[in-house]
């Protein structure tokens, strides 16, 4: 590129611009270091002494850049919080992907039933072709039966499975590899005599890849084990995130998800789904910066990272809604518009 009778050298430019997270930074650099246009052909011909002299001072920099790699500041805000968006971000092989988000209301406590349902719904997925990830609401094998008043947290284990062995896992995951999608399965799932309510993650070759359990639990929910992770999982579209229902009520979980490198978060749910449901869920994708799909029985809503909404459908006719999610619209954890402003050593803790 030409600037001023003198060309950027390339290689030396990328190796500089792969030290920085954002590209305010890569383009300080571009400015600054600059090469004799006699080196175009890469070739090392007199440059006179004014261009002697600039090759010496961009090699000055270039060193000086190249030994400063990698170190953060003590004035960064990100770099001081413990939860900081991980240095080099994975970069995505796709840009796009389009979601499916399971609408149908569960029969409480009937998991054969239920399951047989989701089959179906799944067959018709099917049909559409290319879809990337399917989501399920809350708890969606059991019917999210921890609300009923007669099962107590005791009598849990009973609509509890066993992630690696139920015959209900096996079946979606042999869809999801058949199918090449990742699914994202809400169910009670067993571990020892404790029950989770909890949100297992397949991916494109039906691999069980990891859970996510409930962190946030009131009321009804108090019959499960609380969670005590937030993971963010790798895949070929991106890093992403799960929460599940209430959890989207304290700011913090997706704030986490985002600062872990979440480019989208999938959000099992089947709490209320009104207008404040709406504004909330605008809020959050608009705070981070990230893409949100809320997949609720009666609901498929999807919000952007401007607070767009995406998708919002509650057509009880719908037993799924489908949407492709630009993921090119987030912006890399440099040009994040929340996030590297943060203060955290001014936050209570």
């Amino acid at each position: 590129m030409a600037a001023g009778g003198l060309l950027i050298q390339k290689g030396a430019v990328e190796g500089v611009s792969a030290c920085f997270a954002g590209p305010r930074a890569a383009s300080s650099v571009v400015k600054t270091v600059l090469i004799p246009a006699s080196q175009r052909q890469g070739r090392l011909e007199p440059a006179g002494e004014w261009g002697s002299s600039v090759v010496i001072l961009g090699m000055i920099l270039l060193t000086t850049l190249f030994l400063g790699c990698g170190e953060k500041s003590e004035a960064d805000p990100v770099a001081a919080s413990p939860t900081a968006p991980p240095s080099r971000e994975i970069l995505p092989r796709r840009l796009s992907i389009r979601v499916a988000q399971v609408k149908i209301v569960p029969e409480k406590g009937k998991l054969d039933q239920n399951h047989l349902a989701l089959m179906d719904v799944l067959e018709d997925i099917e049909r559409e072709q290319g879809v990337d990830v399917v989501v399920t609401p809350e708890c969606f094998l059991d019917g999210y039966v921890s609300t009923e008043k007669s099962v107590r947290k005791e009598d849990m284990l009973r609509y509890a499975i066993d992630s690696e062995t139920s015959k209900y896992t096996l079946a979606v995951a042999e869809w999801a590899r058949r199918n090449r999608a990742w699914l994202i399965y809400g169910c009670t799932r067993k571990v020892g005599e404790e029950a989770y309510n909890s949100a297992l993650v397949f991916n494109r070759e039906g691999t069980l890849v990891g859970s996510y359990d409930k962190l946030h639990l009131q009321s009804h929910d108090y019959k499960y084990t609380p969670g005590r992770h937030l993971d963010v999982f790798d895949s070929d579209f991106g890093r992403f995130g799960v929460m599940i229902c209430a959890d989207r009520r304290w700011p913090e979980t997706t704030r986490t998800l985002a600062m872990k490198g979440a480019r989208v978060v999938f959000n099992p749910t089947y709490g209320f789904h009104n207008d404040l449901n709406r504004a909330m869920m605008r809020t959050r994708a608009y705070e981070n910066s990230i893409f949100i799909v809320f997949t609720h029985p009666s609901q498929a809503l999807v919000t952007g990272p401007d607070g767009q909404i995406e998708q919002d459908t509650s057509d009880d006719t719908q037993d799924f809604a489908i949407t492709t999610i630009d993921l090119s619209q987030v912006p890399s954890a440099g040009a994040n518009r929340h996030i590297p402003d943060r203060r955290p050593e001014v936050y209570a803790r």
